[in-house]
């Protein structure tokens, strides 16, 4: 039997990347998995195909973040595949869903900024609010947000505003939440192998460059962040709440090449 049997999820941004792999793991540990996805039918329903191949269960939902109706979109697909297989409640909700804008203080525009901060973080503020209702007591919130509010690169300035957002709501909300036995927490990844980090990755300088300046000596993987999402969404995770945990492999904490 897996950790999960019985249980529910919705991986926000499942379709691809991060959000692949920890549909992928929390469906492999018995959990029912909602895949959201904002526009690519495409790789949610290879998501979909590839949990069900492993013998999982599964299904997409389609909502484009930034748009006015997409927390309805979201919760009506959600609860609309819940009923369909036969549940009617939320045990884990993962908040992975986000997007990446470079530029520095001097480059980045007012609506880039809005951008960023109306996905990255008013969007899981209120899908954990609209999901509330649904959410069991003892369940699991994890937010994925990013290194970066640690490393702070003065190029990518307002996406580590937004994630450092993000990263802050672990703490009041684990408080408000603890007494129904819901943990939150906050999964912080490095640079991982996806598509969005194809520009940088593609390049073999590049990558020797970040693998240089990672204490475990190389560049992350999806799998190496949702077994950390597994762990906080399972029945080990039940007694850690309110954290954020570093998922870098140690990134600035090996030498720093020289400029």
């Amino acid at each position: 039997m897996g950790e999960l049997d019985g249980r529910t999820a919705l991986v926000t941004g499942g379709s691809r990347g991060i959000g692949r792999a920890v549909a992928l793991r929390l469906a492999a540990d018995g959990a029912l998995v909602a895949v959201h996805y904002g526009g690519n039918e495409e790789a949610a329903a290879e998501t979909v195909e590839l949990i069900a191949k492993a013998g999982g269960r599964a299904f997409a939902v389609r909502a484009r973040f930034g748009e006015n109706s997409a927390l309805d979109q979201l919760f009506e697909g959600l609860t609309a595949g819940l009923t369909e297989h036969g549940e009617d409640g939320l045990d884990v909700l993962v908040n992975n869903a986000g997007i990446h804008l470079a530029g520095s203080i001097e480059q980045i525009t007012e609506e880039e900024f809005e951008r960023l901060m109306a996905v990255n973080v008013r969007t899981p503020v209120f899908v954990i609010q609209r999901a509330l209702p649904l959410l069991r007591d003892g369940g699991r919130i994890v937010n994925v947000a990013s290194a970066a509010a640690r490393i702070a690169s003065p190029l990518q300035i307002g996406y580590t505003v937004s994630k450092t957002a993000l990263a802050a709501l672990a703490a009041p909300l684990a408080n408000e939440l603890g007494r129904r036995g819901i943990t939150v927490n906050t999964v912080n990844p490095g640079v991982i192998l996806t598509d969005m980090t194809s520009a940088w990755t593609s390049a073999p300088e590049a990558m020797a460059g970040l693998e240089s300046i990672t204490a475990l000596g190389r560049i992350g993987r999806p799998e190496d962040v949702a077994d950390v999402v597994g762990f906080l969404a399972g029945p080990q995770g039940r007694w850690v709440t309110g954290q954020t945990i570093d998922a870098s492999g140690g990134t600035y904490l090996g030498p720093i090449p020289p400029a």
